[in-house]
């Protein structure tokens, strides 16, 4: 496979996890769009290693000891009913009558323990699209800012669970150019 340049962002995608992950056709249909996004969006991987070795220092080991993914993006495009997908303990309802959407946050026995399937979807028409697909729930807090002078951005990071029984914590698929054909892989 070619090395590429990415340049641009992209949408985030998102939709229950069921203990089976979703194929990408499904989990990017405009109906599981969670967000456009602005400010981009960054996939980060870290890892915390042991190092043991002998006192005399003639022999040494390194192994992983955890490894974690996140994935940030800022949220342009948002609704108080998504909002339980970003905040563990709001309930969002529809009231039929009026026709507003009643979104309560807090209280620890609302607590859902929930996760989510996520996919990234980054558009290149040129050297194919990339996807990045974790099931996960946000980690991070939750700030709306309404400002005078631009958008409503809220940051979220969701933090990638194990998704499948080798213990993957995120999956990139990489279209190739020659096997673009305007549809998207499953």
């Amino acid at each position: 496979m070619a090395k590429r340049i990415i340049l641009g962002s992209g949408s985030l995608y998102c939709t229950s996890f069921s203990g089976t992950l979703p194929t990408l056709t499904t989990i990017c249909a405009e109906a599981n769009r969670f967000s456009h996004i602005k400010n981009g969006a960054t996939l980060e991987y870290s890892k915390e290693v042991i190092t043991e070795k002998d006192d005399l220092g003639l022999v040494q080991k390194t192994a992983i000891k955890t490894e974690d993914v996140s994935f940030k993006a800022g949220l342009m495009t948002l609704s108080g009913a998504e909002l339980p997908k970003l905040i563990e303990t709001a309930r969002s309802a529809t009231s039929s009558e009026t026709g507003k959407t009643l979104t309560k946050i807090g209280g620890l026995n609302n607590a859902a323990d929930t996760s989510y399937a996520w996919c990234f979807h980054h558009k290149d028409a040129k050297d194919g699209d990339i996807y990045i697909l974790i099931v996960g729930k946000n980690a991070a807090g939750c700030t709306l800012s309404f400002k005078q002078d631009g958008a409503t951005v809220v940051d979220a990071k969701i933090k990638a669970e194990p998704c499948d029984n080798e213990g993957t914590l995120v999956y990139f698929f990489e279209e190739t150019p020659s096997a673009q054909s305007g549809s998207t892989p499953t």
